[in-house]
């Protein structure tokens, strides 16, 4: 399934609108801009957020920041209870200009919720000014997840980039699969370090943990998430894991639950 939804600003003065969405498996929206910035949140479920510069996977501990005027696309892994907010371009934050992953902390998972059910808030309600002011310092403050996957612009890499982020896991080598993008390993690794300023061997274990993040974040045992993202043992994986996000995988996954 493929949806484009274009949006405008509300000439009647909402500064935030919420909407609550489901999607099945596959789902996708297509690339699309709108004037408004979107904070991009899954109750349940996972999101894959691409916009030309990066891609982002989005378990229910996080979520993306937008801002307007940013074409991006999402596609759907499992069914998504899809909860996102639309805020207004006026007084943008200096802090919330350019897109991000933001943890989200319990307070800030209420507040989301909480301002999907009130849909529409209005500049000339005080108490919903208050709920705005909160919800952009926690945005603006939140801790970014160290995730983000910046992706090349030449097409070899891009094709390669792409490749690896279908199947993280996979066991071909880096030189098989430049083969396949149309390149030389060494051409390839020479224009990732320049376009996205990550080693290709960096770039990949990256994309390994984002299908961790994914499975964990759905249930899915250690043993089984360290296999599908291509580690040899599951203590490889727990010790890179705790590297990256400073807890192990089964702390990380009951979090998520």
């Amino acid at each position: 399934m493929s949806t484009t939804r274009q949006f405008s600003p509300d000439p009647g003065g909402y500064p935030i609108r919420g909407l609550a969405q489901t999607f099945q498996d596959g789902a996708v929206i297509d690339a699309h801009t709108h004037p408004w910035a979107q904070l991009i949140y899954a109750a349940r479920g996972v999101m894959q957020v691409s916009t030309p510069a990066a891609t982002w996977m989005v378990p229910p501990t996080r979520a993306i920041w937008v801002p307007g005027g940013t074409a991006h696309a999402i596609r759907m892994r499992g069914q998504v209870a899809m909860r996102t907010l639309y805020l207004t371009p006026i007084d943008p934050d200096a802090r919330l200009t350019a897109c991000r992953a933001i943890e989200v902390a319990p307070l800030l998972r209420e507040l989301i919720l909480h301002l999907v059910q009130l849909r529409m808030l209005r500049l000339d309600n005080e108490a919903q000014q208050r709920l705005v002011g909160l919800l952009l310092d926690l945005l603006a403050a939140g801790e970014t997840a160290p995730l983000e996957l910046p992706m090349p612009r030449d097409p070899r890499a891009r094709r390669l980039a792409e490749r690896i982020m279908e199947q993280p896991g996979a066991e071909a080598s880096l030189a098989e699969l430049a083969r396949g993008a149309g390149g030389s390993l060494r051409t390839l690794q020479r224009l990732f370090q320049a376009e996205t300023r990550l080693t290709l061997e960096t770039w990949r274990a990256r994309a390994r943990m984002q299908q961790a993040v994914a499975a964990l974040a759905g249930g899915a045992p250690v043993t089984a998430t360290a296999l599908e993202a291509g580690y040899a043992s599951p203590s490889a994986f727990v010790a890179a894991f705790r590297r990256t996000f400073g807890v192990t995988p089964s702390r990380y996954r009951a979090r998520a639950a």
